[in-house]
């Protein structure tokens, strides 16, 4: 049974947070929010003061303290919290106090346990092969002897030598790694002991298991997305189609997105790239109605240049992209609903409404990444103060921001450096690049870094990326 008015924690910050507010208005809750000193500037704290007053908006000392998040929650008599992305989203120890507690209230994303068994590398390799889901060739569970571990990867490098790999790769990680932490490349069979022996050691000191995970390096990779949406209880799972999430920073950092993941009908494929995206989205639904999944979520693939998808993970939580996915989604004809208030409204006990037969897509959109770095400079985060920024308003334009446009922004160096996300749509590719590249060139954003300079950013450089968008 749904409840028609609850509080509802936001323990986030910035755009997100931003996002999930209006949700909470939309649906007819209340909301809560959070803030830090330094964060004192961003616009989800103004927000939260002008839509619900002095009672909305705590100050606490970091958004990682949980017990400072829960006890804000208890003062307000809050009855969910919702993480956002980032900080506690995918956390199942949290998830788990959140709604096992004395005064337990719903955690607004997967329950705990999925939490915990999909963010195990390991364990989601092994559902994956037994339901017959194409997964990167490689260990599938910790490996800890020398001996095994030169074996196998000696069969890596020997299946990448079949392929007409020239100069093939392996990857050695820390098993209980994650966020990129505890990895080498290694592209010579000679110096493999070596790298092994580094990551155990680092494994050990670091996450005090010295398991290591071996795995087939995937070059020149596409990187497809499929968004999942499940009921609480078991209930139906819908997709809301693929995106290409393959224009990436030097760190691996998501700066453009595009739904659908491919444009087979605009751009010549070597493979088939219409069966390619098919076959993502079956795999995915599969290993959700296996684990019957209740929330938002995101399975992660890989695509070689032979069309071949490995999959690469499963991310328990809101992803910054999820509008790209809705603004070429249609429900019974109509525009999708915002995946955040799908995401509230489920996790409040409301049932879905709707199945995959209601579900349509239409036209190609683009999300912009607009972050505080230089492209030039390795893309070095920026920090100093914004003194203008200006985006246009077009009916194909969604602008996500936690910016002030009335008054300067100082931007903290505690966070991530993204500032706002532009999401563009279009009939077809052709349209959306073209609306995508005068977004761009119509954006303002000025200001001057702390060494004073005047404000770079990565506007230019998304301009230029606009040019390579879904081309393998």
């Amino acid at each position: 049974m749904a409840e028609s008015k609850s509080r509802i924690l936001i323990a986030n910050r910035g755009e997100i947070a931003v996002r999930i507010l209006r949700a909470c208005r939309r649906l007819g809750h209340e909301f809560v929010c959070v803030v830090t000193e330094v964060d004192r500037d961003s616009g989800h704290a103004a927000l939260a003061l002008a839509e619900g007053g002095e009672r909305s908006l705590y100050r606490i000392s970091s958004y990682h303290d949980a017990n400072e998040i829960l006890a804000v929650a208890d003062d307000a008599e809050c009855v969910a919290v919702h993480p956002g992305y980032g900080f506690f989203a995918e956390d199942f120890r949290f998830a788990r106090r959140v709604t096992l507690r004395g005064r337990p209230m719903r955690f607004i994303g997967p329950s705990w346990w999925l939490i915990r068994d999909l963010g195990d590398k390991i364990n989601t390799k092994r559902l994956a092969r037994r339901l017959d889901v194409p997964t990167i060739p490689g260990s599938d569970r910790p490996v800890y002897d020398e001996m095994e571990a030169e074996e196998i990867a000696a069969g890596l490098f020997a299946f990448q030598a079949k392929q007409g790999v020239i100069n093939g790769q392996i990857l050695v990680k820390a098993s209980a790694g994650g966020g990129g932490m505890g990895i080498e490349e290694v592209g010579d069979p000679a110096q493999f002991r070596r790298a092994f022996r580094r990551v155990r050691s680092y494994a050990l000191r670091h996450f005090q298991d010295e398991g290591v995970l071996i795995e087939q390096r995937i070059q020149d990779f596409n990187h497809i997305e499929v968004q999942i949406l499940g009921e609480r209880q078991g209930g139906d799972i819908v997709h809301f189609g693929t995106r290409n999430c393959s224009i990436q920073s030097p760190g691996r950092q998501k700066r453009v997105e595009v739904a659908p993941g491919f444009a087979p009908g605009e751009i010549t494929y070597v493979f088939d790239a219409a069966k390619v995206l098919e076959d993502v989205v079956a795999h995915s639904l599969a290993m959700a109605r296996e684990v019957a999944y209740d929330s938002v979520g995101t399975w992660e693939w890989i695509v070689t240049p032979r069309g071949e998808p490995f999959l690469m993970e499963v991310n328990t939580r809101i992803q910054v992209e999820n509008g790209v996915s809705t603004a070429i989604s249609r429900l019974r004809g109509e525009p999708a609903p915002d995946l955040v208030g799908e995401q509230i409204r489920l996790a409040l006990g409301e049932s879905l409404g709707y199945g995959q037969e209601d579900i349509s897509f239409e036209g190609v959109g683009i999300e912009y990444r607009i972050v505080a770095e230089n492209p030039e400079g390795r893309f070095a985060p920026q920090s100093g103060r914004i003194e203008r920024f200006i985006v246009p308003e077009h009916p194909w334009l969604t602008v996500h921001t936690h910016l002030p446009r009335d008054r300067a922004y100082e931007v903290p160096t505690d966070f991530d450096p993204n500032l706002a996300l532009g999401i563009v749509w279009g009939k077809d590719l052709a349209e959306a690049r073209q609306r995508g590249e005068r977004f761009l060139s119509e954006v303002t954003l000025e200001g001057l870094t702390t060494s004073g300079e005047s404000w770079r950013g990565n506007l230019s450089y998304l301009r230029r990326k606009t040019a390579d968008i879904l081309r393998f």
